[in-house]
């Protein structure tokens, strides 16, 4: 009987030790298909912004070539969300130009980003920007934080694709549940526009949003930012247990790549009648649904003029297209004359402010309507505008014919008021009820960034005057190398009546004006006075040219003009420089001091506005002041884009 129970205790006894074998293999097996999962990360184009992707944090694969100087970054080791994600990695240095894998994470907004140049990417500067990011070399480690409540664990889920694409090779990625946060069990769904359904999506399903791809400013490259485990929200790809804390309708963010700040000037007097007047705001109802109207995207405000201009509704009484479309439906008509030149400086005055919803980021523009032609002048009401940085475009419809001309204020005034003559900036339609077919055309104009050239920017805002030392110790051959070097930097500007404009001085004892701002309005006629200018000869006296500089050129400088004033020098001045500079720096011109050979490095700083480190430069041969203009450039962009526009 002893003998029977033992055996049976040990054949209960091996069970066990099998069962436990048994048990501990497959656990490893599992652990081994917990801790390699295949995972694809999602490759974005080089133009993806950040802005683009929803997500705080997220891994993603780069294209080679990203580092083009057509994919814009904006700010150094943390960059605005509306730069290349890819290229403002190769400019940090995470990627070369082969291309690979990131990690991006979003962080608060900047109140101002420093451009600079690094690994071949020209960054920009940006006053401020709502939201930013930084980049680093990808981690798998970033989609598998402990959870942040105590006493959960993160749990693996797998993300659903988006129907109707067509798969990439790979796995669908799996990646840790977020876990739930600490206030959301009390937070509320976002409120709904009426008509839509108000129930929770099934988080369990599959759930197809609708886009704005149908939106004229929208890239059709965005569309491809679909991949194997993750959504496709429009504007970025999200985990699908997120989806429930996004807005039912991602269209109400507007298009991210037409964002804009528009004010349409329309035309409320008595002459358009009220017929026409409903056309008109059929066009604006027209515009809204085709800008896709947003906080991300565009924001729209109108003016009505007659008499007297008068606000309808500004850039955030309204913020997506639907409400929008409402308000135009309400708008009455003013009657009276019209007076389009009003009109325009009261929207260069007050339309175009903080409190009014413009967001200091996004262009202005401001799109004038005109039922047959003004009955003020409206050029120089315009150039202010644009010299506020307002980008005009005029829509004139059913314009004077022969017999009506001579009643016309200012003939011509449409060409005379944009900024450029190519018609970009103004549409002519013969007749109202053609109206609808300048949506469309129009709409892409607005939303064509990179074309609005007429609003102020570090290139087309400025008064810039060279004052230019002429003393013995240059010499002649020096002297042709000095103005090489004031033609090379006056390349850069955009240069016109109502652009940048050039002026010049020599100096050595005395003082000479070669040209004022006013002498020449063209590029090519400004480069030939450069090169036709004399050499003087003589002292230094760098005081009393700067004091000259300030009566001769910086006094008829224009209203709303940034004034540049950028002084070479060879050697220490003869007379006083600290008060000439401190009156320059006082009457608001910008000044940057060259020094060449035996120049003074303390008066190169006291002349130069401060910081000196970024207005002060030096060279120790005239031969390479060539050196010195990419920099000198790159600092007055840089100075242009630290402070605020309007």
């Amino acid at each position: 009987m002893g003998v029977v129970v033992l055996t049976m205790k040990a054949s209960v006894i091996e069970m066990f030790l099998v069962l436990l074998v048994t048990g501990i293999h497959s656990n490893k097996e599992m652990t081994k298909k917990i801790k390699r999962p295949k995972s694809t990360v999602p490759q974005i184009n080089c133009d993806v912004k950040a802005g683009k992707i929803i997500n705080p944090e997220f891994v993603v694969k780069c294209p080679a070539g990203c580092q083009d100087p057509k994919y814009h970054v904006y700010g150094t080791d943390v960059y605005a969300s509306y730069s290349s994600v890819c290229a403002a990695a190769v400019h940090r240095g995470v990627l070369d130009n082969s291309g690979g894998r990131i990690l991006v994470r979003k962080v608060a907004g900047q109140s101002g980003y420093k451009g600079s140049y690094a690994n071949g990417v020209q960054s920009s500067s940006l006053p401020r920007w709502r939201e930013s990011f930084v980049v680093s070399g990808e981690t798998t480690k970033a989609y598998q934080k402990p959870s942040s409540v105590p006493g959960t664990t993160a749990q693996p889920v797998t993300l659903t694709q988006a129907p109707g694409t067509t798969p990439v090779e790979g796995t669908p990625t799996t990646l840790p549940k977020p876990s739930p946060s600490v206030d959301s069990t009390t937070s509320s769904p976002r409120p709904q526009p009426a008509g839509h359904r108000s129930q929770e999506p099934d988080l369990g399903s599959t759930i197809t949003y609708p886009s704005s791809k149908n939106s004229p400013c929208a890239d059709p490259g965005d569309r491809d930012l679909w991949k194997p485990g993750l959504v496709l929200l429009d504007a970025g790809f999200v985990p699908k247990e997120e989806l429930s804390t996004q807005s039912l309708d991602p269209m109400f963010q507007g298009d991210p790549n037409c964002k804009v700040d528009l004010s349409f000037l329309i035309d409320g007097s008595a002459s358009i009648g009220k017929r026409r007047f409903r056309i008109q705001k059929q066009f604006l109802a027209d515009i809204a649904q085709a800008l896709d109207i947003g906080p991300a995207g565009p924001l729209m405000g109108v003016v009505q003029y007659g008499d007297n201009p008068a606000t309808q509704f500004n850039l955030k009484t309204h913020t997506n297209s639907q409400d929008l479309k409402t308000a135009i439906e309400k708008i009455t008509q003013r009657g009276g004359l019209s007076n389009v030149g009003r009109a325009i400086s009261f929207v260069t005055k007050s339309f175009f402010s903080k409190a009014n919803g413009n967001r200091g980021g996004a262009p202005n523009v401001a799109v004038v309507m005109v039922d047959g032609w003004p009955t003020d002048k409206v050029e120089e009401a315009s150039r202010l505008a644009r010299e506020s940085g307002i980008n005009i475009f005029f829509i004139t419809i059913e314009g004077a014919v022969e017999n009506e001309k001579q009643y016309v204020t200012e003939p011509n005034f449409a060409n005379k008021a944009a900024c450029r003559t190519n018609g970009f900036y103004s549409l002519s339609v013969q007749s109202w009820f053609s109206l609808h077919k300048t949506v469309q055309p129009l709409v892409k104009r607005v939303c064509d960034t990179e074309r609005l050239a007429c609003s102020k920017t570090c290139f087309n805002s400025a008064d810039v005057g060279f004052v230019i030392d002429g003393s013995s110790s240059v010499g002649t051959g020096n002297f042709r190398t000095v103005l090489q070097f004031v033609a090379n930097l006056s390349k850069e500007f955009e240069i016109s009546e109502t652009d940048t404009r050039i002026g010049a001085v020599q100096y050595t004892y005395e003082q000479r004006l070669e040209f004022g701002f006013d002498t020449y309005s063209t590029k090519a006629d400004i480069l030939n006075a450069i090169k036709t200018v004399g050499y003087w000869s003589g002292g230094t006296s760098t005081g009393a040219a700067i004091n000259f500089a300030l009566e001769q050129l910086f006094k008829k400088s224009k209203p709303n003009k940034r004034k540049l004033m950028i002084l070479l020098t060879d050697g220490r001045s003869y007379d006083d420089i600290r008060i000439p500079a401190m009156a320059a720096h006082h009457k608001g011109v910008i000044t940057y001091a060259i020094g060449i050979v035996w120049a003074a490095q303390d008066e190169l700083e006291v002349i130069a506005t401060h910081p000196a480190k970024d207005h002060a430069f030096f060279v120790d041969e005239f031969d390479n002041l060539y050196k010195l203009v990419p920099t000198v450039i790159q600092n007055i962009c840089t100075e242009f884009n630290s402070r605020p526009r309007n």
